[in-house]
């Protein structure tokens, strides 16, 4: 197959892209290569990629209508994956335009071409963030999702909404993930398990938000890309069940599907800490503080939909993680 992985260069993309590679698939991975974060990282991770004879990296904004055209103008993919959007919570309170652009625009420029191209399976990165105000745990698809607290999650559900427009106009088969706290390897600097090894590691104290009364289904990397490969051979096909008198979010009349991507056991934030605290042999020094705006208190995905239908549950160990993690950090950065 030939497969489009916008985001090629980022946490997620990257390492779908070397499973996709290492089965016999053709991969064409797009990148804007932004300052978000540290560059060199995300260069790092397309040295691990341009060797394979069969990827090919284009540097370009999906949030360019003119390169995104071209795009798909010149190849013909058999599946898109988009992975690429203004990733951040908080982020997204300083910086709104950003997300306006790349979230909603460029996801616009990746629907179009899908329709315009007659791809055939499209699959997009949504965020258990979309889940907002919603206290019911654990979280599933089949709740409706109209409180987000910050515009992040505002613009994943924004994507949700899209796609399902464009899978009922055109037939376009699309499938939306919501992502779990996505940690491991290779991981973005901005996430916490990134900022408490560093700075545990200078000897410098962690800001710990809520006093630490947080959880999280922490969802290791492999775990995401797992149930993404499998989704990658399923394009989304209507619900014969659906009816609009008791409409389920989860899927539709159209070739449209949304599933949620979580280890399905939560954990509080401070057995992340002593984890953290294990692999690397340290005891944090923690400034304990209030909740952050934008912030939200737990999550918890219910994955039986993804098990259903593809066989698969994510399963990693959060302790198996971290240590995967501190490993891949002491080496990287030689610490």
């Amino acid at each position: 197959m030939k497969t489009l992985i916008t985001g090629a260069a980022g946490f997620i993309g990257h390492y779908l892209a070397t499973r996709l590679l290492a089965r016999g698939d053709a991969v064409i991975g797009v990148d804007n290569l932004n300052d978000y974060y540290d560059v060199t990282l995300k260069d790092a991770r397309l040295a691990k990629l341009t060797p394979h004879e069969r990827f090919t990296f284009i540097k370009a904004d999906i949030a360019d209508r003119k390169a995104m055209e071209s795009l798909f103008a010149a190849h013909q993919f058999d599946v898109a994956v988009n992975l690429a959007a203004q990733a951040g919570v908080r982020y997204s309170i300083s910086n709104p335009h950003a997300y306006i652009e790349a979230n909603i625009n460029g996801f616009l420029n990746i629907l179009e071409g899908c329709r315009h191209s007659k791809v055939g399976n499209l699959l997009f990165a949504s965020s258990s963030s979309v889940y907002g105000a919603n206290t019911a745990l654990p979280f599933a698809e089949s709740q409706t999702v109209d409180h987000p607290v910050a515009l992040y999650a505002a613009t994943k559900k924004a994507n949700e909404l899209m796609a399902h427009s464009y899978a009922s106009l055109y037939s376009l088969p699309c499938t939306g993930l919501r992502f779990f706290t996505v940690y491991g390897p290779w991981g973005r600097p901005d996430m916490a398990l990134f900022l408490f090894t560093k700075s545990i590691l200078a000897g410098e104290p962690i800001n710990v938000f809520n006093n630490g009364n947080m959880m999280r289904d922490f969802t290791y990397v492999d775990d995401i890309v797992e149930g993404l490969v499998r989704l990658v051979d399923q394009p989304a096909t209507p619900d014969a069940t659906w009816s609009g008198d008791a409409p389920n979010p989860a899927t539709s009349y159209a070739p449209y599907r949304l599933y949620n991507i979580g280890n399905s056991e939560p954990v509080q934030l401070m057995q992340y800490i002593r984890a953290i605290e294990a692999a690397l042999g340290m005891q944090a020094k923690m400034n304990m503080m209030p909740m952050q705006a934008g912030d939200v208190r737990a999550t918890a995905a219910d994955v039986s939909r993804l098990a259903a239908d593809t066989g698969f549950k994510p399963d990693t160990k959060i302790e198996d993680g971290v240590a995967r993690f501190v490993a891949w950090y002491r080496e990287y950065y030689k610490v």
